[in-house]
This record gives structure tokens, sequence and C-alpha cells, in this order.
């Protein structure tokens, strides 16, 4: 019976299903016929698989190769099935014995060297989930399959090892003269450990009001808007919130690490990311660079692969409504569903958005507003685009005014470490305390809990209730500007919010002059 099988990983979204790879060589006229909703880049397999083979040292049959994708009703897309296939077809022609609970996941080169594909620790942790630990991938993606607890894995550069490996005659093989020892180094990821260091809130002069929002962002996992005139210190701000927040644990590190092999970028990972991603796309952004998309099944955008992290949107305004007012799902949830013909992908996306606006299109209207040069007309326009609905899900909305020389005279603030030492505590405070309500952060709260036995001292929120009769905050509001006041209370050390605690959240709230 020829008949050979070898198994490969699919991926939709972050989750992967087994893939059966089944080769069948039969009569009829020399062909090679791929199926099992194979897409363009996976059918373009059959050439490359075929010169690969030959140039390895074993040519595939000249007869009549048939590959079948099983289950056929599971979208395929990639080339990480390359490997899968070649194993297959020489399995079926006798030329190899394959374990039968291994996984391939590589792409093959036309000379028969094996590549890096994406996705590879998504794939491996759905193949040792399924109960396929033995995975043989290639060479430059090892270190990141490794990174996969309970996985057996196998990295080879060319297919001529890994038939070696699989029990092809010795004598037919190519021998592989290995890349040299010491390649050059790859440019560090700046997720992860390396050499990078983040930038420091001690470069920062002044701003008292604004580093406070941030810090209070950063130990409640709240989300900040800033407005400001140009040069005030607005992305300066920004750049530095990842750099005072906790690192990642390893159930968290492991998911974000998960997103940025599938959407690649910076090439195979070799560790875990544990520093929070920073992501600041450019204000001419499309949907689908933001949210996820493209052809096909839609991959993770700007928002997922900030999870964990910080979405940065610099010149807020600018952006397109519609791309602004998709965040609002993601920002209740953390999570993004999309739905394209070929089928649907999830993707986690529990980012902190960070905005960041100038008062008007000309960013001149600040104090009196003697050198703004805008309409009034201009003005509501360009503040328009930042909808009700998305400005009510922003935690904390602070003006940042134009620094001084007296701002420069008095140098600079507290470092990040003196910043990153009160966010780790106040983290600490929050999961004791919000363990038994599976949560983690302030901003995890409910409307339940804070009404509850979260609620804060008797009447310290009674103003809160006044503005909400005024029409000034709405419900929404209401619950945000307690979880801040949780916040701050936390970073003084105290066991629940008072009166001061939440005007000061009321403030950071309303700071912008806008309707909270």
């Amino acid at each position: 019976m020829s008949l050979g099988r070898a198994s490969a990983v699919s991926l939709v979204g972050l989750n992967g299903s087994i893939v059966d790879v089944e080769a069948d060589i039969g009569g009829g006229l020399p062909a090679f016929i791929l199926l099992g909703l194979p897409d363009a880049s996976l059918a373009e397999s059959k050439d490359r698989i075929r010169s690969a083979a030959r140039n390895s040292g074993i040519e595939l049959s000249p007869r009549r190769i048939t590959v079948n994708l099983v289950p056929a009703s599971l979208p395929k897309r990639g080339s990480g099935f390359d490997l899968a296939i070649v194993v297959a077809a020489l399995a079926a022609a006798g030329e190899v014995r394959p374990p039968r609970d291994a996984v391939f996941l590589a792409e093959l080169g036309l000379d028969g060297c094996l590549r890096p594909v994406q996705g590879v620790l998504p794939a491996v942790m759905a193949a040792v989930a399924a109960g396929r630990s033995d995975v043989v991938v290639a060479a430059g993606n090892r270190a990141e399959a490794e990174l996969v607890s309970g996985a057996t894995v196998h990295g080879y550069a060319h297919l001529s090892e890994v038939l070696h490996a699989l029990g092809a005659d010795p004598a037919r093989l190519v021998r592989h003269h290995a890349p040299p020892a010491n390649p050059a180094p790859a440019a560090p990821d700046p997720g992860s450990d390396g050499p990078v260091k983040p930038p420091d809130l001690a470069d920062l002069s002044g701003q008292h009001e604004a580093r406070f929002a941030l810090e209070v962002a950063a130990a409640g996992g709240h989300h900040l808007m800033m407005v400001g005139p140009p040069g005030a210190g607005k992305t300066m701000l920004a750049e530095r919130l990842p750099g005072i927040l906790p690192e990642l644990d390893d159930a968290e590190a492991l998911e974000t690490t998960a997103v940025h092999s599938l959407a690649g970028g910076a090439g195979p990972l070799e560790r875990l990311i544990r520093r929070p991603p920073f992501e600041s796309p450019h204000h001419s952004a499309t949907m689908a660079s933001l949210i996820g998309g493209g052809s096909g099944l839609p991959r993770p955008g700007a928002a997922s692969r900030a999870h964990r992290g910080v979405l940065f949107l610099d010149e807020a305004p600018e952006f397109s409504v519609k791309v602004l007012d998709a965040l609002r799902q993601p920002l209740e949830s953390g999570r993004l569903t999309l739905h394209r013909a070929a089928g649907s992908a999830s993707y986690p996306a529990r980012f902190q958005l960070v905005l960041a606006a100038n008062p008007c299109p000309c960013g001149m209207s600040v104090g009196k507003g003697l050198l703004c040069t805008c309409s009034a007309q201009q003005r509501r326009r360009y503040f328009g685009r930042l909808s009700g609905p998305l400005l009510d899900r922003i935690d904390l909305q602070v003006q940042v005014p134009r620094v001084t020389s007296l701002d420069l005279a008095g140098g600079s603030g507290e470092d990040s470490s003196t910043v990153a030492g009160r966010v780790a505590e106040a983290r600490r405070l929050q999961r004791e305390r919000l363990a038994g309500f599976g949560l983690n952060r302030n901003a995890e709260l409910g409307r339940r809990e804070l009404a509850g036995e979260l609620a804060p001292e008797r009447g310290a929120a009674a103003s809160l209730g006044r503005l909400m009769d005024e029409g000034r905050l709405t419900a929404r509001g209401h619950g945000r500007v307690l979880r801040i006041a949780w916040t701050v209370a936390d970073l003084r050390g105290a066991g629940r919010p008072g009166t001061e605690d939440v005007e000061i959240a009321l403030h950071l709230r309303q700071a912008t002059g806008e309707a909270a």
C-alpha cells in the first residue's frame, strides 16, 4: 500500500488544530495533487517540495502523487506544511519511516534548506495540548519552539538531515554544509529581555500632574488620554509607561509571545516576552493594520500585538473615526473576534490605551489662546473625531501644559525604577484584594463589586451622584471614577478609598474639561 502519513498544525487565530497529511502514490499521468482547502502559498508548495527533495538526494516519485490535508473542511494557509507534505510523500514511496505522533513545521527552500515560519509557538502549544509532544522544526525556530513546556523539539537546517533521522538511505542523501558557527547577531526584540533599555522618567522635566496620572494608569491598568500643546512631553510620557509596568508573569508572557510569533516582523523569538509591549501606529493606520485583518483568515493587528502592554495613538484626532471607534469593543472585552468570508479568528487584546492630542489643529489653543489660528468650528470638528462613547471608556483624561523655563531649571523628577516600585506594591495589594473575585487589577472591577464589598467609604462618592443627576457623568463614568479612586488609595496604602481619593480620581478624569 503506497500511502504515507505525517502531521502538521493549522492555526486559526491562536487556536491550533492537528492536520494529518496523507500522501498516496497511484497510477495515471504524472501529477502532484494537493487537496484539503490549501491557500495560494500552500498550493505553491508542490514545486518547492519537488526541488527540495531532489536537492536533498531523494527525488519524489514521478508517478501521480495525491496529498490530502485532513480535516478537509479546515482552511490551511502558509508554507509551514512543506516539511510534513514532503515527509508524507517520501513515506508513501517507502523512503522514510516517520513516527506516527511527530509533528513537522517548516518551510522548504528549493535547495532543501528548512526555513523558519511564523506562528511556531502557538502551533507547538497546540501540538502539545493534543498529545503530540515530538516536534520537528527549522533550526531557526528551535529556540522559540523550546519555550513550550513539555515539547521535545528537533531542529534541523536541511531536509537531508530530517530524512536521515527518519531512516533514509544515508548513501543517497546530499551532505549539507552548515552555515558559519557564529552568524551575525539579530537585532534585539524591543519586547524581549534583550539589551534595549526602556526610556526613563528621569528624562522628563516638570509635568507633575501628568506624571502622577501616568503612575495611576500603570498601577491600576487604566486607559489614559493626554491633551496639550506640541512639545509638552505627551509622547515622552507615553513611551515611558512600559518602563514602570510590572513584568509579565509566565501565563501572560506565553500568551503575549504567541501573538508576536504569529504576527511575525521581529523574526524567530528566542525568549518569552516579559516586558509589556509598546505599539505606536501612525495616524494613517487602516482598520486592518490596527484591529487585524488581511486576505483570507484575519491576522492580528497592532491592538493584539499590544496585548498586556500599551497601545499609544499619537495625534489621536487625526486617526479615522471608524478606526478609533473600532477600539470600543476590545476596550471592554479585552478580545477581538474578526469575521471574514474565509472564517473567523479570535485574538487577545487586553491593552492599555494611551491617546495624545493637541488642543486644536494648530496646537496653540492653550491659556487665553492668543496664538491660536483655528476657528471654533475647526476646534469642534477636530475633537469631534473622538466620539463620546470612546472617551467614556478612557479612565484618565489630563491636561499636559507647556513646559516652562522653571520646569527645566528644576531638573528631572523621579526615575522609572522608583515609580515602578510603588506601582508594583499597588499591584500586589490589588492581587490580594481581588483574588476572590477572579480579577487582577482595579481597571477590571465591575459595577457589582464596586456597589458591594468594594464600595468606598460612606459618603465618599456623594459628589458623583450629583454629577450624574446633572448629566455630567455617565453610569460608566461613575464606575471608572471609583476604579481610579481605588488605585489612588492603593498608591498611598489606604485600605479603602475616602472622599479625597474620589475627588482626586474625579479630577484626573475631568481634567481635560470634557464631559465624563
